[in-house]
Formats: C-alpha cells, sequence, structure tokens
C-alpha cells in the first residue's frame, strides 16, 4: 500500500464539459472538497472507450499535472501515457471514472512501475444492471412475456397451456453466471433470499472467491446444461464476442431461463433466435445484436422472450453514481486505506490486448 499523503491532496479532474456537467452530483463535489484541493482540466474528444488524440491535449496536460497528487480522467481526456506521469513527480492515485474497466485512458505498466494506484468505477452502472437482471429472471420465470402479449391482444384469462410454459418459482432453483466481475458478485447478494444454487463461470476469478462467497466455480459447459437460470454479464472484449454460439445456445437444458443483461454481441443472434423459435427455453434480454433491434426482427414476437430495449443501467437519479464512487476510493486512498476497485493484471488481461 502507498503510504497516505500527509499534506491536504491536489486532484485534477480530467475531462469534457459533458461528463462535467452531468456526472459530478454537487454532495459528491462538497465531499471532495472536505477531503482535497481540486481542478478542472477541459478537454474534449474521445468516448467512452476511447481516448483525447489530439497532441495538443497531451501536451497541455504534461504541463498542467506537474502539481497533482491525482488525476480523475473520464471521456475527452487524453491518454495518461508515460511522458504525461514524468511530468507528475507527486501522482500516486489516477482514477478511471468510466472506461469499462479496461484502462484505455491509462498506460497501467507505466502507473504500476511507478507505483501509482489505478482505480476504476466502471462498476456503478453494473449494481443497477444486477437489479435488472434480477428482475428479468422473476419475470421470465412465469413467463410473463407471453402473458403480457395475451392481454395487449385482449384475450385477458390465464388458459392451462400458458400456465404450463411457466417453469415457477425461482426458490430453489440452480443458477448460472457466465461471468462474476462486479455485477456477478452484486447479483449472488440479491439472489440469496431465493435461496439458489449458485454455479459461476469466470477464468478471472481469483481462486479463494468461491468459498468467500459461497458458489461453485465451474465451467460454461456445466452453467450452460446443468443451471435452470442463465445469466450472461460478461463485458465485451475480443475474447467473449461470439462466446455463445449454436454450439453453447443447444447445451441450454430444455425448460431452461437465459437471461442477457451484459452486451447483445456476445451472443450469436441467429443461433438464439432459432432456439427460441422451438420454444422449449425462455428468454429476458436488456441486450441484442443489433441495437436498436430492428423492427422486423423475430425475437420481438416469441411469446418465450421478455424484451427491454438496453435499461439495466437507468438509476433514475439525475446523475450516474461514477464519481460518487470515486470519491469514496479517494477518500480511502488518502486516508491510508485499501482501495476496492482496483485496475489489475488481472484487468489488463481481461481487456484482451
Amino acid at each position: 500500500m502507498t503510504p497516505p499523503v500527509l499534506h491536504r491532496p491536489r486532484i485534477l479532474l480530467a475531462f469534457n464539459r459533458h461528463v462535467r456537467e452531468h456526472y459530478l452530483d454537487h454532495s459528491d463535489l462538497e465531499r471532495l472538497d472536505a477531503l482535497a484541493n481540486w481542478d478542472w482540466f477541459e478537454c474534449e474528444g474521445g468516448g467512452i472507450y476511447s481516448s483525447n488524440e489530439d497532441p495538443a491535449a497531451t501536451a497541455a496536460l504534461i504541463e498542467r499535472i506537474g502539481a497533482y497528487d491525482g488525476i480523475i480522467v473520464c471521456h475527452g481526456a487524453p491518454t495518461i501515457t508515460a511522458d504525461v506521469l514524468d511530468a507528475a513527480p507527486n501522482l500516486r492515485f489516477i482514477g478511471e471514472l468510466e472506461g469499462d474497466r479496461f484502462a484505455t485512458r491509462i498506460d497501467l505498466d507505466a502507473a504500476w512501475a511507478r507505483h501509482i494506484r489505478t482505480v476504476d468505477t466502471t462498476n456503478a452502472s453494473s449494481y443497477p444492471v444486477a437489479e435488472w437482471a434480477l428482475g428479468l429472471i422473476l419475470i421470465c420465470m412465469r413467463n410473463a412475456g407471453e402473458h403480457f402479449r395475451r392481454i395487449i391482444a385482449g384475450n385477458t384469462r390465464i388458459t392451462a397451456d400458458a400456465r404450463d410454459r411457466m417453469p415457477g418459482r425461482l426458490t430453489g432453483k440452480r443458477v448460472g453466471l457466465i461471468g462474476g466481475g462486479h455485477m456477478g458478485r452484486r447479483l449472488i447478494k440479491l439472489l440469496r433470499p431465493f435461496d439458489v444454487d449458485i454455479w459461476v463461470h469466470d477464468p478471472y476469478l481469483p481462486r479463494e472467491l468461491p468459498e468467500a462467497l459461497g458458489f461453485t466455480a465451474t465451467s460454461i459447459e456445466n452453467v450452460l446444461s446443468q443451471c435452470d437460470v442463465i445469466v450472461c454479464l460478461v463485458p465485451l472484449t475480443p475474447q467473449t464476442t461470439g462466446m455463445l454460439g449454436e454450439r453453447e445456445i443447444e447445451m441450454i437444458r430444455s425448460g431452461a431461463v437465459f437471461v442477457n443483461v451484459s452486451r447483445g454481441a456476445v451472443v450469436d443472434s441467429t443461433a438464439l433466435v432459432a432456439r427460441l423459435r422451438r420454444g422449449d427455453i425462455l428468454a429476458g434480454l436488456d441486450v441484442f445484436d443489433p441495437e436498436p433491434i430492428p423492427a422486423d426482427s423475430d425475437i420481438i414476437h416469441l411469446p418465450n422472450v421478455f424484451l427491454s430495449p438496453h435499461i439495466g443501467y437507468y438509476t433514475g437519479d439525475q446523475h450516474p453514481h461514477f464519481f460518487q464512487l470515486m470519491v469514496d476510493e479517494v477518500e480511502r486512498f488518502f486516508h491510508g486505506h485499501e482501495t476496492y476497485y482496483d485496475l489489475t493484471p488481472r484487468s489488463k488481461a481481461n481487456r484482451g490486448d
């Protein structure tokens, strides 16, 4: 652990005006005020997955960064390269607000070589997605998509055939998670009251985590073929693109529920639609490939499918919670505590570059 900075730290916020106006809640800025002296380095361009590649922006950051103990980056920031770090001898902390935990705007090796702590709070959007994953599971256990379609078509009575296509209650079932990151771990907490048996496939998890959190670490084949509910929670990377193809989708046991709240491109849409047409599994999908779902796609009309238009991340609050978690991390670090959301060699390996 890097020793805490004994003086009042100076923090530089580096991102575009949209982030400044829409991501920073006033109460969190007040908390940062109580912890540190901070300034804003306004920089435009870039998005969630890209850096500002304007050399002038990098040069301006190099000129500015020297006096700061920490920097928080987001959309519009240049990459924090070795050259930038060479101009920042006091820097001990780099935080990424929203980068999908792949550190696009941070040269991690250069930061780690200088013993700089690197954290990412993209998981602020993972927690509401986990809630919606639970919602989709419960919806599918009652096959609510079919019932809703029947009601709006004017058939408001429950019939035996429709009732027989419902798996029923979630309590006591086996739930398999594909991905055990922040989203998966929050979903595990939400599932506890249902007394389910939880299986997780995630090759990047520490070996001690299954015992600590009470789940079974297993293969993707076991999750797909032996679970009553399967939830896809992996990030979209070169390794996960298309990872659930025809072979994997055919492994899903008849009567199971498949939920996807990660990214549509993780799943072969053609193979998924073909399996769903057979009517022996149910699906709750917040994501699809392509998005938005084409108006003429067969997925819209399948009675055993419940769809939502990629809304799982939405909290209903005025601001997303990325900055709230980041201020928590700043407080932990500069008070000499361990941070929660570190970018690590495992994060870098998961990025797939």
